[in-house]
């Protein structure tokens, strides 16, 4: 009897064993016990690795900033790995620490960068399954073609291009089918994680990092949330008339499927696709920082994660305009008009180097003692060209070097203030650094030109919230007229600023030069 039970319960698991391995819907990565088990075992090693291999070097010495060095590249690559076994909400946190980099050490910025292209990829099977729970039909019925292999695979989606019945050329984005199921167990197993690791290193404060993708995660895996946001966004710009947004098609739409109209161009940091296709790279960083500017100082509702394959560019055979793609609307931030005037002002500050100011408004941000690293963190300058003026040079090479290695020496110091800055911030942060990333790509950071649409953005969003705070029609008129003469003297000087670059300009200064000459 005994060995009758024993051959069944062999027979039993071997079948189970054998089900498992052909079923292409079940993955050992699907059990919490293999994720909660590899991210364990990872922050095991990497806190044990610190732990070890710092003890007995000198702090401060050359040999400790090498050996630190080594080991932020060896955790970062460890990193790297968990999240691309883990895949989901771990691929999309590392894309979000791949991001901040000139808060983080550049071991892990250029280590985790990589997973915006190690993305995993759903099977036929399983978009196949997703289109068939969420519009309750099959592929064939609903398209006349549909591509196998995505545009583009990301951490929540994948993207195919398909041809609708009527002819219509759409791209068809779909959820990964486990990413719903994962992403709340997955984040509360990273708070687990993180509060250990602070009781084994009290200055790691990372705990913003979990409270973002808390409360950002829900809503970037709701693909309706996303259609509104382009929607919105899209009327909200349509003033610029080189900013494209796909068109959402709701018929077809659900919350874990979305169509768009189909676009495409090449990647905003292809510089070398801009000038194969006659694009004028530094118009599209103008434009670039006219839309943001546009989001975040005037209207609060910022669209945070333009990395480079979520902005297109495309020269228009029409009219041979330059157009601006603006894709993936998941993630927007909402600023409070309280917060988006102390930035306002800030930088206002920032750019005219009004130091007791930059101090005021950085304090009222939340950075206390530390708003010299807070405007260093917000200019991506040194302190020395914060003080200056940060529109009165270019980033050199030297001080980008510096201002990478400050971010390893001053870790702690920033992920206090990362724990101390309102929440809004930390995804303008983000933003930041993945637009000053562009720029650095394509050879067009510090331009005075984009601190100029910059304080244009400022003054008109200030003026803004005063007159619909005043009751006076007297003050609301003072309002307008200081806001129409400082708007008048930025345009004076960017008149200057071009005069003097241009062919033209040099030719009348040289005809003072010698008018002045020829009196004397």
């Amino acid at each position: 009897m005994a060995r009758r039970a024993l051959k069944l319960a062999s027979l039993t698991a071997a079948t189970s064993g054998i089900y498992l391995y052909g079923n292409k819907f079940l993955d050992p990565n699907d059990f919490g016990i293999v994720r909660v088990g590899r991210a364990v075992a990872t922050t095991a090693v990497i806190a044990y690795d610190y732990l070890t291999s710092l003890r007995s070097v000198p702090y401060g010495s050359e040999e400790y900033e090498f050996v630190k060095s080594q080991v932020h590249l060896r955790s970062a690559e460890r990193l790297r790995k968990l999240c691309c076994a883990n895949r989901g909400t771990f691929i999309k946190v590392g894309q979000h620490l791949g991001a901040l980099d000139y808060l983080l050490p550049e071991e892990y910025t250029r280590t985790l960068k990589v997973l915006h292209s190690q993305a995993p990829q759903s099977t036929r099977q399983e978009i196949e399954q997703v289109i068939r729970e969420d519009l309750g039909k099959e592929i064939k019925e609903l398209f006349m073609s549909f591509e196998d292999t995505p545009l583009g695979a990301a951490s929540l989606a994948q993207v195919h291009k398909a041809v609708l019945q009527d002819g219509r050329t759409v791209a068809v984005k779909i959820q990964h089918p486990k990413v719903q199921a994962q992403s709340s167990k997955d984040i509360l197993l990273m708070e687990v994680l993180l509060l250990v690791v602070k009781q084994i290193f009290p200055d790691f404060e990372f705990m913003w990092l979990v409270e973002e993708a808390k409360k950002n995660l829900p809503l970037e895996l709701d693909f309706l949330n996303e259609g509104r946001n382009a929607e919105k966004v899209a009327h909200m710009l349509k003033n610029f008339d080189f900013l494209k947004v796909p068109r959402i098609y709701w018929e077809l739409s659900t919350r874990r499927v979305l169509l768009m109209e189909f676009m495409e161009g090449g990647q905003v940091n292809d510089k070398a696709y801009m000038e194969k296709n006659g694009i004028n790279v530094n118009e599209i960083s103008r434009n670039l920082g006219k839309l943001y500017s546009e989001m975040i100082f005037v209207n609060g509702f910022v669209h945070c994660d333009p990395h480079p394959g979520n902005v297109l560019v495309k020269k228009c055979p029409a009219s041979g305009k330059a157009h601006i793609i603006l894709l993936d609307h998941g993630l927007y931030q909402v600023l409070s008009d309280s917060f988006r005037m102390d930035y306002c002002r800030l930088w206002q500050a920032l750019i005219k180097a009004d130091m007791k100011r930059v101090q005021k408004y950085s304090r009222r941000l939340g950075a206390g003692d530390l708003y010299p690293l807070f405007a260093c963190m917000l200019t991506a300058r040194s302190w020395e060209s914060v003080n200056r003026g940060i529109d009165r040079s270019p980033v050199s090479a030297r001080e980008d070097v510096e201002i990478r290695s400050n971010a390893a020496a001053y870790l702690p110091q920033i992920t206090q203030l990362l724990n101390n800055v309102p929440r809004q911030m930390l995804l303008l942060l983000k933003t930041n650094d993945l637009l000053r990333g562009i720029e650095s790509a394509l050879h067009t950071r510090a331009s005075a030109s984009s601190f100029l649409n910059m304080s244009r953005c400022c003054i008109r969003a200030v003026s803004t919230y005063q007159r619909s705070k005043s009751h006076s029609l007297y003050r609301r008129a003072q309002i307008s007229l200081a806001e129409a003469l400082s708007l008048w003297q930025i345009n004076l000087y960017e008149l200057f600023l071009w005069l003097k670059g241009s062919q033209l300009g040099n030719w009348v200064i040289a005809l003072l030069s010698r008018m002045h000459h020829s009196t004397y």
